[in-house]
């Protein structure tokens, strides 16, 4: 059998570091008017609201006191179900930035229907 020896680590302090937050910071007021950051600011409100859609979140149309969602499919694209009734309303063709395209047959006859992601209120 052998011997362990007893080995004795030193540990050093550690000092911390202060955080200024510098990061981010640029150093100069943001230009709010600009048209760089008016565009940037509605591409992230066209990719939020996007995200919100695709991910099933509750919806309301102009005017309307009925709230839908939108449920994936399997190739990515789904359908609009109307959440009182758990009924289906259309079946979704297209999912752009702003805008989706839905169809649903009425009588026989088949119907489109166009959803503007910009003018959707999405509730809780």
């Amino acid at each position: 059998m052998s011997k362990l020896n007893k080995v004795v680590v030193k540990v050093s302090k550690v000092e911390t570091v202060k955080v200024d937050n510098r990061k981010n910071n640029p150093g100069r007021p943001v230009n709010k008017k600009s048209a760089r950051y008016i565009r940037l600011q509605k591409q992230a409100f066209y990719a939020s609201v996007n995200d919100k859609f695709k991910k099933g979140n509750r919806f309301q149309l102009d005017g309307s006191s009925s709230v839908y969602k939108y449920s994936a499919g399997d190739n990515g694209l789904g359908c609009i179900i109307e959440t009182a009734f758990n009924t289906h309303c259309a079946n979704v063709s297209y999912i752009g930035r702003t805008k989706v395209q839905a169809y649903s047959f009425t009588l026989g006859k088949k119907v489109n229907v166009e959803l503007n992601l910009k003018t959707l209120k999405f509730v809780k």
